[in-house]
């Protein structure tokens, strides 16, 4: 490791700066919950065509473009790279809230997906160049754990300004902190690339085609195995998370408004709390042996498995009252599998940065992130409402329940490919660039 870098308040400002563009993306998408029935009724559309502009096809443009960005932050100043992003971002978000037609919101949210490609894969590959791999894990969850937290406040201050000022003011008003994170990102210089990184461990890479960097990325056993591992767990958590609010109306008898704000503020905040103390602790332990960057997602998944399935089969029942809002029993459960479902993510994408040279970290995170988005946002939602129609003959209401159930058995298959990770990892040496 190079003696002569230090991390100091330069690094934890840039940290600072990326996790605030990250929140502002994320509560972009998340504030379409809110505006779902305005938008419906100004446009007279249906929740199949709202369905299709808040999740599907979001996905589809984000994942194609996601690889050829990937491959600009491999090849651009990503500072620079991120700012251009951010103030297309901005734009495009800012259209929404003046698209004339369906058609046109349409393609604004496209274009949003557009803008955002790069966001991660650039995010992630300054982080590995800000932070010692000791200390990086920590650092990661910071960046992740940021969405968690501001979507919660986002949405509540978003339900409120859709309320009072309209759905259109709130995608203006979303996209103006945009502009500032552009010009503050435009003054702040790149870090170098593979800083931390031993000499022996940063060797010359050949320039490939984008389609043949993919084709060596995937034929690497111990990543290929680790991105899909999160894509499985990715799977699962954002099915719950997509229908969690429909769950507890049905089988808890919630209220939307009860069933919206505690699936938003339980989950959230223990998710929040989760992501950072595994990072915390991977940092801790990772350092003594290597294979907690596996164990700790591992344990994580494993313990989130099992109160998931509890939360899920719990039988309804109220625990407390809490300003007004009943809380069932089953909500101690999902807190606890918010807690420990993220417990994958900064050992995992840490992992990532050291298994890859410093020169194609961010074809990887954006291979990992095309993953996680199809998986994710695409594919779990999606099949939860697939096996909650084909229930419903047999279990009526509570169909969904037990859909929600089928769904969470990724998660095993996650804790298997998890296992040949560290296997092929143990293998060629862990952090040694593959």
């Amino acid at each position: 490791m190079p003696t002569s870098a230090a991390v100091g308040w330069r690094s934890h400002g840039l940290l600072l700066l990326l996790a605030m563009v990250f929140a502002d993306n994320f509560v972009g998408r998340q504030i379409l919950a809110v505006m779902i029935d305005p938008i419906k009724a100004e446009f007279g559309v249906g929740d199949t065509a709202m369905g299709l502009i808040s999740g599907l096809a979001f996905a589809a443009v984000y994942a194609v473009l996601g690889l050829p960005a990937g491959r600009l932050v491999d090849r651009l100043p990503r500072t620079r790279l991120l700012a251009v992003s951010c103030l297309l971002w901005a734009l495009a978000t800012m259209a929404c809230g003046l698209a004339g037609s369906f058609m046109v919101l349409a393609i604004a949210r496209m274009l949003v997906a557009v803008s955002e490609s790069p966001t991660t894969s650039a995010s992630l590959s300054l982080i590995a160049d800000l932070y010692p791999p000791h200390r990086r894990s920590f650092a990661i969850s910071c960046f992740t754990a940021a969405p968690t937290f501001s979507s919660i406040i986002g949405l509540s201050i978003g339900a409120w300004v859709v309320e009072h000022y309209g759905w259109r003011s709130a995608f203006i008003a979303l996209g103006v902190p945009a502009l500032l994170f552009c010009a503050l990102l435009a003054l702040v210089r790149d870090p170098l690339r593979g800083r931390w990184d031993l000499a022996s461990s940063a060797p010359a890479t050949p320039v490939l085609g984008l389609g043949s960097e993919a084709r060596k990325l995937w034929a690497l056993p111990a990543y290929r195995c680790l991105i899909l591992a999160g894509g499985l767990t990715t799977l699962s958590s954002y099915a719950i998370g997509m229908w969690n609010t429909s769950f507890l109306i049905r089988s808890h008898d919630l209220s939307l408004q009860h069933a919206g704000m505690l699936a938003g503020v339980i989950c959230g905040v223990a998710a929040g709390i989760g992501g950072l103390f595994a990072g915390w602790l991977n940092d801790r332990l990772s350092h003594r042996s290597p294979h907690w960057q596996i164990l700790i997602p591992v344990l994580g998944n494993l313990i989130a498995l099992t109160a998931l399935i509890i939360y899920l089969l719990w039988p309804a029942g109220v625990l407390t009252h809490f300003a007004g809002v009943p809380i069932p029993v089953a909500m101690l459960w999902c807190a606890l599998y918010s807690f420990f479902v993220v417990w994958w993510v900064a050992p995992s994408y840490n992992l990532v940065t050291q298994l890859v040279p410093a020169s194609r970290r961010g074809t990887a995170m954006a291979l990992q992130t095309i993953v996680s988005t199809l998986l994710g946002v695409g594919i779990g939602p999606l099949l939860t409402g697939l096996f909650s129609d084909l229930l419903v003959t047999q279990f009526a209401e509570q169909s969904l329940r037990y859909a929600l159930v089928l769904v969470s058995l990724p998660l095993l298959g996650s804790v298997a490919l998890l296992g040949r990770t560290a296997m092929h990892a143990g293998k060629h040496g862990y952090g040694r660039g593959l």
